[in-house]
């Protein structure tokens, strides 16, 4: 057999793959998805879950023991200026047992709970962020995660003992004309025999050029006996065929180890495929679910230290004869940067405490805490570059040469840019969260709105239709949002009062779930090509989703005696921004620039702009835009460099 040649792929059959891949029950709750249906179940994150004491002490044993690693062995300013991570740290990293964090202590891990795995990650995280995301590529979409939902006992046995103490392993999707678009896959996995034979070139492998075991996404050909599509393999790195041909630069994270890596007739034994043919995807989402939390949590860890330097810089800068923070301008800044870095706080320890007890459906509010993560963590950054001024643009070693502290803010602000591309950008995370998000009034009504679907069919689903809307419409109208008693124990005698703040997101969720309702009803089939509604839906939904998880976390301090008017005053600050972004998006719903600006975009698509581009030179090198993968053998050196 041959490999497939790659071919176009039409719009259709993308959303068609998509949609194959999605999990397509929900078996447990969410209380996302119920907030997009303008249901506030607070029952749901409250009381805030606590976790088990037993994995609190273990937790908090390790992270004592990695914040002195980090506070003595690494050296971030070196790895910024060398950009490479030493070898020594990263075997270092090894014997604490940090590449185990979240694999099983029966197979030699520490066993984690995900609340302290990404407490870690935002511990070393801030220590260098390149060292952050090579854990998190590591445990969070690496060989431990799949494995651990999908694998094999045989497979567990061979692969996770060695992921725990010495192996890096590395996730491998993307391709040079493939990003999140996987339809158009072309790495090639042939059955011959007992094993598959693998033809390809992956683009941007995260600690592909260091390291030992791969996870790689690769399609196999349907023939007798063989299911095919888009199927996972755990991959020797340094198997006959393999060769790392670049080590990507980039404008951040200047010490990843991130590459271009060939496979040229690889021999992968059958036994090393994870799951069935065709579940490739699938095992992509799933490990997601739970491994997007790691990108925000080390959000939330750049989130602590821009406030640290924002309270220390600006106590000690004076201007017009008193701190900076003391006038407003600068002020409403770092009132941002506490108030968020609270939310984000939230958002993630709550989400991570479900994925732990397991009681919840947390899939979207793990899209969610990565999506409100990546941004908030950038506009965090930026504004404290603005706090430092022309030192928040300089970098940490032009500081330092002339006698300041040397203080990377800059680097921050580089280094978080990318957390808004890599797994899932922007603009894909708002279509796959308003994919779930729709996804009740899709299971009823989805053959009335779909052109291709038959009479029989429509009508079928309108009967379907009528009868869940005659029962839900009606609860949108009124709720506990509009009883001034409501929620009275967010407002405990001297402490702010939050549950005003939680009156307005159970009146917020009831309005959205209707302009959802009305927008469907408007647009039916076209409703997926209105990606900016829908984007503004979900950042209204991630909005409403911090404000619930401050709220409540708020709420838990105060029980427990810690910090519990400063954290009240932190999430009452943080729901009063949050209200005022809400309600400018849900002006924006209706009232836009969308029509227009598709006709912009047609006009500079034909060129009939060309001409507002004149009066400048492109500095830009020759090549094409996308890099040749043609499948063959390697036409560089193999930059494989495996760490002992």
């Amino acid at each position: 057999m041959t490999a497939p040649s790659v071919r176009p792929v039409s719009e259709r059959e993308a959303r068609q793959v998509a949609e194959a891949a999605r999990e397509q029950d929900w078996r447990k709750p969410s209380f996302a998805k119920e907030l997009f249906l303008g249901r506030f179940r607070l029952d749901l994150i409250h009381p805030h879950p606590m976790p088990d004491p037993e994995a609190v002490d273990r937790g908090e044993e390790f992270l004592t023991k990695l914040r002195a690693f980090c506070e003595t062995e690494i050296d971030g300013a070196r790895i910024e200026r060398e950009a490479r991570i030493p070898d020594e740290t990263i075997n270092g990293l090894k014997e604490l047992g940090a590449l185990g964090m979240k694999i099983d202590t029966k197979y030699g891990g520490l066993g984690l709970t995900q609340v302290y795995y990404n407490k870690a990650l935002a511990l070393v995280g801030s220590a260098n962020p390149a060292l952050g995301a090579l854990l998190s590529a590591h445990q969070s979409i690496g060989v431990p995660q799949p494995l651990k939902i999908f694998g094999t006992q045989e497979q567990k046995d061979a692969f996770l003992p060695r992921c725990a103490r010495t192996d890096i392993s590395a996730f491998l999707l993307t391709e040079p004309d493939v990003g999140s678009d996987p339809a158009r896959l072309a790495t090639a996995a042939v059955p011959d025999g007992d094993s598959y034979i693998v033809d390809g070139v992956k683009l941007w492998t995260t600690n592909g050029v260091v390291a030992d075991l791969l996870v790689v996404m690769a399609r196999v050909p349907r023939s007798e006996g063989h299911k095919g599509g888009i199927t996972a393999f755990v991959v020797e790195a340094a198997a006959e065929g393999v060769t790392v041909e670049r080590r990507n630069a980039f404008m951040g994270l200047r010490g990843i180890e991130n590459g271009v890596t060939r496979f040229h007739r690889v021999r992968v034994p059958a036994a090393h495929r994870i799951g069935p043919e065709g579940a490739g995807l699938k095992i992509a989402l799933t490990t997601l679910n739970t491994g997007r939390l790691s990108l925000p949590a080390m959000c939330v860890g750049a989130g602590k230290w821009a406030l640290k330097i924002a309270r220390e810089w600006s106590v000690a800068r004076e201007q017009w004869g008193k701190p900076i923070a003391e006038h407003e301008a600068v002020g409403a800044k770092i009132s941002f940067i506490a108030a968020t870095t609270f939310a984000l706080e939230a958002v993630v320890d709550l989400s991570s405490q479900m994925a732990d007890e397991d009681r919840n459906d947390i899939r979207i509010e793990a899209a969610l805490a990565k999506l409100y993560g990546s941004e908030m963590g950038c506009l965090i950054a930026d504004e404290l570059v603005q706090i430092r001024g022309g030192r928040g643009f300089e970098t940490a070693a032009s500081l330092a040469a002339r006698g300041e502290r040397a203080v990377p803010a800059e680097q921050i602000l580089r280094d978080l840019r990318i957390n808004r591309i890599f797994e899932g950008s922007t603009e894909i995370m708002h279509l796959l969260i308003a994919r779930e998000a729709v996804d009740a009034h899709l299971s009823v009504a989805g053959d009335l709105i779909d052109p291709d679907a038959s009479l029989t069919d429509k009508g079928r689903a309108a009967a379907k239709a009528g009868a869940f809307y005659a029962r839900w419409l009606p609860k949108l109208v009124a709720g506990p949002g509009q009883l001034p008693s409501s929620y009275a124990e967010f407002a405990p005698p001297g402490h702010r009062d939050l549950s005003g703040h939680l009156r307005y997101t159970e009146r917020a969720a009831r309005k959205l779930a209707r302009s959802t309702f009305y927008a469907m009803s408007r647009w039916q089939g076209r409703m997926e090509t209105k990606q900016g509604f829908l984007g503004r839906v979900v950042d209204i939904g991630a909005e409403l989703f911090a404000m619930s998880a401050a709220c409540v976390r708020a709420e838990m301090l105060r029980a427990q005696g810690d910090h519990g008017a400063e954290a009240y005053q932190l999430a009452d600050a943080f729901c009063e921004q949050a209200r005022i972004r809400t309600d400018e998006l849900f002006g924006r719903l209706w009232t836009n620039t969308d029509d227009l600006d598709r006709k912009v975009v047609s006009g500079v698509m034909s060129g009939t702009y060309a001409w507002l581009e004149s009066g400048v030179v492109d500095p830009s090198g020759d090549g094409p835009w996308i890099a040749d993968a043609t499948p063959g053998p390697a036409r560089t050196d193999n930059l494989h460099r495996p760490i002992r």
